[in-house]
């Protein structure tokens, strides 16, 4: 009998990877290989303490108004623009930080330019601007230049916090994040549907309250929700 990867593993990682994938395959992602660059962008920055269903009403009022692209952002009044992110909550505030994403990349000389720098050069100009903290950088790195970067958010801490597999739940976002990069091979499209499959494990089974753990493939090795473990 084959023994099971010791916890944290490559081995033990990848598999857990695959009962997510195994459990959400079949659900939608909002971030497809596909999506547009600067709607990626701008859709990281609006989510920053809001549900993904604002975000929507939000690009859906930008894209209807033509105004989804980094010219016709620009052209706006703070008003205008303030007006048609409001329904992502913060809407003054994530306007300035729209605005601050937007001079960064002008002076860059493109959003192309942009995001066509190394990661790590990539990620550095984006943590120095104004209003863009390490899990939107991240997120803006592999979704929307396309290129390695481990995104750690909250369901992060919560599902492998619950699992018992990495850092401790308070342990910093830089701490958690080698312990993925370290493990796992550098693997820009596993990275990000790793990210994507986590998402989704804690909208839907992995619940912050009243998890759904009878539907859940990796219970037999859940120590759940107890204080300290829980994110």
């Amino acid at each position: 009998m084959t023994s099971p990867p010791s916890p944290g593993t490559r081995a033990d990682l990848l598999a857990i990877f695959g009962r997510l994938e195994a459990m959400h395959a079949w659900r939608g992602w909002h971030w497809w290989p596909d999506a547009d660059p600067f709607e990626v962008a701008v859709g990281a920055i609006l989510v920053q303490n809001t549900a993904w269903t604002n975000v929507e009403r939000a690009l859906g009022q930008l894209r209807n108004a033509n105004d989804l692209s980094p010219s016709a952002m620009a052209r706006l009044s703070d008003d205008e623009l303030e007006a048609l992110v409001r329904p992502s909550g913060q809407f003054r505030q994530k306007a300035k930080k729209l605005r601050a994403f937007l001079a960064l990349a002008a002076d860059a000389g493109s959003l192309e330019a942009l995001l066509g720098q190394p990661p790590p050069e990539l990620r550095q100009c984006l943590l120095a601007t104004w209003g863009i903290g390490e899990e939107t950088a991240d997120a803006i790195v592999i979704y929307s230049a396309r290129r390695p970067a481990f995104i750690i958010d909250a369901y992060t801490r919560r599902i492998f916090g619950r699992l018992g597999v990495g850092p401790h739940s308070d342990a910093s976002y830089r701490e958690w994040q080698r312990f993925f990069v370290e493990a796992l091979p550098e693997d820009r499209d596993l990275w990000a549907r790793f990210h994507a499959v986590v998402v989704m494990h804690a909208k839907h089974l992995c619940l912050k309250r009243a998890p759904r753990c009878a539907d859940c493939l990796l219970n037999t090795r859940c120590r759940g929700t107890a204080p300290g473990r829980d994110g």
